[in-house]
């Protein structure tokens, strides 16, 4: 079996992290996720604290294992979902878009892990040193907002400069993905995309289908004149905003039309005018299953791949 120092960090079995994604990753799918082995991740994204804390409380009545809560930096609503997980005791919390500092020293007291999700070397040893106790570096292969370097560079660059453990993102959806994760030197990584197929993800269907659909070329990025780049299956909604971009259209206006768009997709199922966020392994997502068979599939796929490499070296 497969073990790394992540998992005895966040006491999980299998060194598999649920990625946060907003309006996606609700305590259904954390609590499937965390069941099973991995760490399943709750996606505050904008929502206010009492949602946050409902989904929360929804992944402790389903499971007693570890479990977590992504926080985007950037919420208007960060200082009471910070309070909520320190009165929910949330095991782990995992960060995007600004550097938690400020709330690390509350965190710790209660033993919460602080992973930051990093995209860039220097943001990886600022971090570390406000005293988190794991990075997640991620590629521009993933689904969402992205940075600029993909991931096979990025991991082992992070991983060289810091001295705390790096799991790796962007790009995996399978246990070859672990296995080279691991050859880089990371952790354990974490998956988005393939997790959005899970039985337990509760977004539309017709999202779920737009994934299983998709192929190697079908996601587009918008959003580099805002400063925000953002990945997406590509639809109705992209293309417009690829227009306007190359109208250079002021980035204010586009912010505004980009407004509630991940929601009309994700909850509403409105897959041609909202914002599909996925990676570019969702040609690679090939049927919608259990997360523990997804799970399963990855570390038995890892150990094969492992297995097939060690043959070979010659004695």
């Amino acid at each position: 079996m497969i073990r790394t120092k992540l998992c005895d960090l966040v006491g999980i079995e299998y060194p598999i992290f649920q990625g946060g994604m907003a309006w996606t990753a609700t305590g259904d799918l954390a609590a499937a996720v965390s069941e099973a082995g991995g760490l399943g991740i709750i996606g505050s994204g904008q929502a206010p604290a009492d949602w946050v804390r409902r989904e929360i409380r929804k992944v402790k009545d389903t499971t007693a294992k570890p479990f977590g809560v992504n926080i985007m930096l950037m919420s208007p609503y960060v200082d009471e979902i910070m309070h909520v997980i320190v009165e929910e005791r949330v095991p782990v919390i995992t960060t995007g878009a600004g550097n938690p500092g400020k709330y690390v020293g509350m965190l710790k007291e209660i033993g919460t892990k602080v992973i930051p999700v990093v995209a860039s070397v220097a943001l990886a040893r600022r971090l570390e040193k406000v005293g988190v106790d794991a990075l997640i570096a991620e590629g521009m292969e993933s689904g969402g907002h992205v940075g600029e370097i993909s991931t096979l560079p990025l991991v082992p660059q992070i991983i060289d400069a810091v001295k705390i453990p790096v799991i790796a993102a962007g790009g995996i959806v399978d246990g070859r993905g672990l296995a080279a994760a691991l050859a880089l030197g990371a952790e354990g990584v974490q998956m988005g995309t393939r997790f959005m197929c899970a039985d337990e993800c509760t977004i539309s269907p017709k999202v779920k289908e737009m994934i299983l659909k998709a192929k190697d070329r079908d996601t587009a990025v918008t959003g580099h004149s805002t400063g925000h780049p953002v990945r997406c299956l590509e639809n109705k909604f992209t293309r417009e905003f690829s227009r306007m971009e190359r109208e250079q259209v002021p980035a204010a206006e586009l912010e505004k039309l980009g407004a509630g768009r991940l929601r009309l997709a994700m909850v509403e199922g409105d897959t041609e005018n909202g914002s599909v966020m996925s990676g570019q392994v969702a040609g690679a997502v090939k049927k919608i299953e259990p997360a523990a068979e997804i799970i399963r599939d990855v570390m038995e796929g890892a150990e094969r791949e492992l297995k097939r490499l060690a043959q070979l070296i010659s004695s």
